[in-house]
C-alpha cells in the first residue's frame, strides 16, 4: 500500500499540474505550492516504509503498527491538501466523503489489526479533516462560524470509521481461523508441495524445534465431495497409511513423525522432508542407471521391504514414482520407499481390512502389478516383489516392461506375456546374472520369483558388477546439480511427484490418482 501510495502521490501531483497549464493563464502551472511540498513529503515517507518493510527481520506486528502509523500519516497529509493547501474557491462545509473516509476503508480490509487499534487510529485520521480545515481558519484561509461545523461536514467520513472497525473485525477473525487451521499438532503449515489425488502435502516447521517437515493432509470437503463410499475408502486409507508407517523403522522406509485429526475434521500426518527425488523423476531427467547403481538402489528398497513384509504388511504400489533416492545426512543415494497408503495386511492379518478397498477393484498402478492382484485381493510379499522386478527394469532401460494403449492391455501381458530381456533393448550393458534375477522377480507365478525381501537382497549381493560407492554417489549427484547447495532439489530437475518445478524438496504425495487406481 505505501508503495501503490508513493505512484498515486506523484500522478496526482503530476496531473494536477497539466490541469492547472490547461485551465490558468500564464506559467502559474509551473511553480510549486503547499500541495507538492506534502505530496513530496508522503512520497518520501512511503518509500522508505517500503523499503523498512522488505526486511525479514522484522517483527510483523511492529509493520502492522506502523501501517496503522502510516495510515494516519496519509490522513494528515490528505487532510492538508484539500483543506489548506488547495482551498476551495467557496468556503463551503457541506458535508462530505473524503479520501480519508475511503483510505481508512482500505487499510481495514488490506492490513490485519484488532478492531480497537483500527477504531482509535482510524478516529485520529477521519479528524485530520476538521483539523486541517481549523489550521486553514486559524491562516484567514477558511471561513466557518465554528468547529462543529468542521465536524458535521466531515460525519460521513466517521460513519465509514464504523464499517472500518466492522470490517477489521471480520478479517481479523478470518486470520485467526486461517491460523488455527494452519497449525497442524505441533507444526505450523507453510507453502503448499503439491496435491494427489485426494490429499495436499505442505512444507511445514516444528513450532518448538524448528524442525522441517511434510505434512499431508485430506481436508473434509475433499472426502465429502467423492461421495460416502469413496469417502470411506479415503479415511481409510490415510488411517492405514499412518498406522503401517508409525509402525516401520527401516531407515529406509519414509519416517512418521505425526498422526491426528483437526477441529474442522482434516486428516494429516507429519512425515519427514526428505533431500532428492523419486526415481521416475529421475530416469526421466537423467536416462537409464548403470547396473551397479541399480543393485545399489534395490537392495535398500529390499531392506524396507522386509521389515513391512515380517510384520505381515504389503505395499502393493512399488513404483519408481513411489522410490525416493537422495541425501541423508552426508550419505547420497540414500533410498526412502514412499506411499503406505494402499498398504494391506498378508492373507493371515484376517479380513477386517476388506473394507478399505472396493469390492472387485484391483488397486496399484498398471504398469507395476504382479499378475495375481489381477486375480484376487489377497496377496503376499512376493507380489511386491515382482513390482521392485518391473522398477528394476525401468531404471535398467527407461522403459516399463510392458506397455500398452489401455489398461486392459497392459494387465493381460503381466498375465500371459513373457518380457523381454532388457539386455536387448540396448540401453545399458546388463550382466547376465543381474538380468537372471530381474527375469526371475517377473515370474508369473509367486512360487517361482524370490520368496522373501531378505532372498533377493542376498541375491543382489552375489551380481558380479563393480560396487557403488559412497564416491560414485556423491560424484553423480554434485555433477548432475540435482542437489542445490542447501539440499533442495536443483532447478535442472523436474519431480514428477510434486508436479511442478522442482525448486523444493521431494516429498510423498502418497496419492496415486483415481485413473492410476483403476
Amino acid at each position: 500500500m505505501s508503495l501503490v501510495s508513493a505512484g498515486l502521490w506523484t500522478f496526482a501531483t503530476l496531473l494536477g499540474h497539466l490541469a492547472l497549464r490547461t485551465t490558468t493563464a500564464g506559467d502559474h502551472w509551473l511553480r510549486p505550492g503547499p500541495a507538492d511540498a506534502i505530496a513530496g513529503a508522503s512520497v518520501l515517507v512511503s518509500l522508505v516504509l517500503f523499503a523498512d518493510t522488505r526486511r525479514t527481520d522484522r517483527d510483523p506486528r511492529t509493520v502492522l503498527d506502523l501501517g496503522l502509523a502510516y495510515m494516519v500519516f496519509t490522513a494528515l497529509a490528505l487532510g492538508l491538501t484539500f483543506h489548506w493547501a488547495l482551498m476551495p474557491e467557496h468556503n463551503s462545509t457541506a458535508p462530505i466523503i473524503s479520501w480519508i473516509g475511503a483510505v481508512v476503508l482500505m487499510f481495514a480490509a488490506i492490513v490485519p489489526s484488532t478492531p480497537v487499534k483500527t477504531l482509535l487510529a482510524g478516529f485520529v485520521a477521519v479528524s485530520m479533516s476538521p483539523i486541517a480545515m481549523l489550521l486553514a481558519r486559524a491562516r484567514g484561509l477558511w471561513h466557518f462560524d465554528s468547529a462543529t461545523d468542521a465536524l458535521l461536514m466531515h460525519y460521513p467520513d466517521y460513519l465509514l470509521l464504523g464499517v472500518a472497525v466492522v470490517i477489521s473485525h471480520i478479517v481479523t477473525g478470518l486470520g485467526q481461523q486461517v491460523a488455527k487451521a494452519r497449525e497442524m499438532g505441533s507444526y505450523q503449515l507453510g507453502e503448499l508441495l503439491g496435491r494427489g489425488g485426494m490429499g495436499e502435502v505442505y512444507y511445514a516447521t516444528h513450532r518448538l524445534l524448528a524442525r522441517p517437515a511434510a505434512i499431508k493432509l485430506i481436508r473434509p470437503e475433499m472426502i465429502d465431495a467423492t461421495g460416502s463410499a469413496t469417502a470411506r475408502l479415503a479415511v481409510s486409507r490415510f488411517r492405514r497409511e499412518a498406522e503401517a508407517a508409525a509402525s516401520l523403522r527401516s531407515p529406509h522406509t519414509v519416517e512418521l513423525y505425526d498422526f491426528g485429526v483437526t477441529e474442522d475434521e482434516t486428516l494429516y500426518f507429519v512425515m519427514e522432508l526428505l533431500e532428492g527425488l523419486n526415481l521416475d523423476a529421475l530416469i526421466r531427467k537423467y536416462g537409464p542407471m548403470p547396473a551397479s547403481r541399480v543393485v545399489h538402489i534395490l537392495r535398500q528398497v529390499c531392506a524396507s521391504l522386509e521389515e513391512a513384509h515380517v510384520r505381515g504388511l504389503v505395499h502393493r504400489d512399488i513404483k519408481p514414482a513411489n522410490i525416493h533416492i537422495g541425501r541423508l545426512g552426508l550419505v547420497y543415494d540414500f533410498v526412502k520407499v514412499l506411499d503406505f497408503g494402499l498398504v494391506k495386511p498378508m492373507a493371515d492379518a484376517g479380513l477386517e481390512h476388506s473394507s478399505a478397498t472396493h469390492v472387485g477393484s484391483v488397486i496399484g498402478t498398471p504398469g507395476y502389478m504382479a499378475p495375481e492382484t489381477a486375480l484376487t485381493p489377497v496377496v503376499d510379499g512376493r507380489a511386491d516383489l515382482y513390482s521392485l522386478g518391473c522398477v528394476a527394469y525401468y531404471l535398467l532401460t527407461g522403459r516399463q516392461v510392458f506397455e500398452g494403449a489401455t489398461v486392459m492391455q497392459v494387465f493381460a501381458q503381466h498375465l500371459q506375456t513373457l518380457p523381454t530381456p532388457p539386455s536387448q533393448l540396448g540401453q545399458v550393458t546388463v550382466p547376465a546374472d543381474l538380468e537372471h534375477l530381474i527375469l526371475t522377480c517377473l515370474a508369473k507365478k509367486p512360487e517361482d520369483r524370490p520368496q522373501s525381501a531378505a532372498a533377493l537382497d542376498r541375491l543382489l549381493a552375489t551380481v558380479d558388477v563393480e560396487p557403488w560407492t559412497d564416491v560414485d554417489a556423491r560424484q553423480w549427484w554434485e555433477s548432475s546439480g540435482a542437489l542445490s547447495d542447501d539440499g533442495r532439489v536443483g532447478s535442472g530437475s523436474v519431480d514428477q511427484t510434486v508436479g511442478q518445478s522442482a525448486t523444493r524438496p521431494a516429498v510423498d504425495l502418497s496419492e496415486t490418482s483415481a485413473a492410476e487406481e483403476r
